[in-house]
């Protein structure tokens, strides 16, 4: 039984089942106070949590008209923290994203912030956790169990989902608070987001038979690229996470124009390179992209929507997309990296997470690596 998959074919239904929850945290958790008082967001995580902050600076740029910095947790807690501009009251705001609630450096970051004069809030799917303790409020997003056999360990697929859907909406909240949209605005982001449960099961019957098919025909493979621009380059960072995770294999995700300054150049010829565009800002680039990695040889690939005709017209294949509007596309476009990841560890027999072998281990959550048992900073002085 392939687990990843039948997460993945999940989402379309799980946008109906924490939407109504979401919705109302959100409003709890951003109250007007806070909405107006703000000045500065930082979002902070790790791994899967720093990917979903990429994906959702773009909406709470353009739908709340909020300056953001998305960080990895370290980045913040070691170095950012301590220089935040002080204008006031409320008007620094952190979100700390960790789904176990667990992780060591964004309960750091989070502390980090507080002490430094910053609104904290933890966004995680547990409960009375280590964020939870340490962030002075609590943003529970939690997609409902999953029926797996005991002891499996999945990439996350159902979590990263459902954190994204609840930043959109605190961009939402954000903005309809702040005056930057409507309430009648407001109500049609909202109205979006919750019919992503049709653009995601669109994308999946459209997208999931040529993925299944690439992953057999691209065996001899040993090296992903994902390649994504703006609110997708957190996509690309996210979909070559879900390979590393899924089989082992040697994977990158980077910016559309950092891979003409740098992937541009590598030996391997046949590399698989993944596109990514929701046919936005960044679309004219991400075609001059993929036409220079088309001509040095590699396979191309392009996840994108139909409309996207000069970038599909030249790859060697297409993974389709729902088309949606830009700020909301990371939630279609990371469909098909998903299944190519599923599938890829199905045809080459690999078991997720390398079976945890090898000196890896998942005691402490994170084993060797410390990921829940860091040692943490409890001040600094900058």
């Amino acid at each position: 039984m392939n687990t990843m998959l039948a997460q993945i074919f999940s989402l379309p239904a799980l946008v109906g089942e924490v939407f109504p929850s979401l919705d109302e945290t959100v409003r709890k958790v951003l109250d007007h106070e806070l909405c107006l008082s703000v000045k500065r967001l930082f979002l902070v995580g790790c791994g899967d949590s720093h990917h979903v902050a990429l994906n959702t600076e773009y909406a709470f740029e353009a739908l709340a008209g909020v300056p953001v910095e998305p960080m990895t947790a370290l980045q913040y807690a070691r170095y950012a923290a301590g220089y935040m501009p002080s204008i006031g009251p409320l008007t620094n705001l952190v979100i700390g994203v960790s789904v176990s609630g667990a992780v060591a450096r964004t309960a750091e970051a989070l502390a980090m912030g507080r002490q430094f004069g910053a609104v904290t809030i933890a966004l995680t799917a547990t409960p009375g956790s280590r964020v939870t303790q340490v962030a002075e409020r609590t943003f529970l997003a939690a997609a409902p169990p999953f029926d797996e056999p005991p002891g499996t360990a999945t990439p996350g697929v159902r979590s990263f989902f459902v954190n994204q859907l609840a930043l959109l909406l605190s961009a939402v909240r954000l903005g309809e608070v702040r005056g930057r949209l409507t309430l009648g605005e407001a109500d049609a982001w909202r109205a979006r987001i919750r019919g992503l449960g049709e653009a995601v099961a669109w994308t999946l019957e459209h997208a999931e038979p040529r993925a299944r098919e690439l992953a057999q025909a691209w065996k001899d493979a040993s090296e992903f690229v994902f390649v994504g621009g703006g609110p997708n380059f957190g996509t690309a960072l996210f979909s070559a996470a879900k390979i590393l995770e899924a089989s082992g294999d040697s994977a990158l995700g980077q910016d559309t124009e950092e891979w003409g300054h740098l992937q541009y150049f590598a030996r391997a010829v046949e590399t698989p390179t993944f596109f990514i565009t929701a046919v936005g800002r960044e679309y004219s680039r991400t075609v001059e992209a993929a036409t220079a990695a088309k001509t040095i040889g590699r396979r191309v690939v392009a996840i994108a929507p139909d409309e996207a005709t000069a970038l599909v017209e030249l790859a060697d294949s297409h993974l389709p997309i729902a088309s949606v509007p830009e700020v909301l596309s990371p939630v279609v476009a990371a469909i098909p990296g998903e299944l190519f990841a599923a599938y890829r560890a199905e045809v080459i027999g690999e078991t997720f997470f390398r079976g945890f072998s090898g000196g890896r281990s998942i005691e402490g959550g994170g084993g060797i690596s410390r990921i829940r048992t860091s040692e943490t900073w409890e001040a600094w002085q900058p």
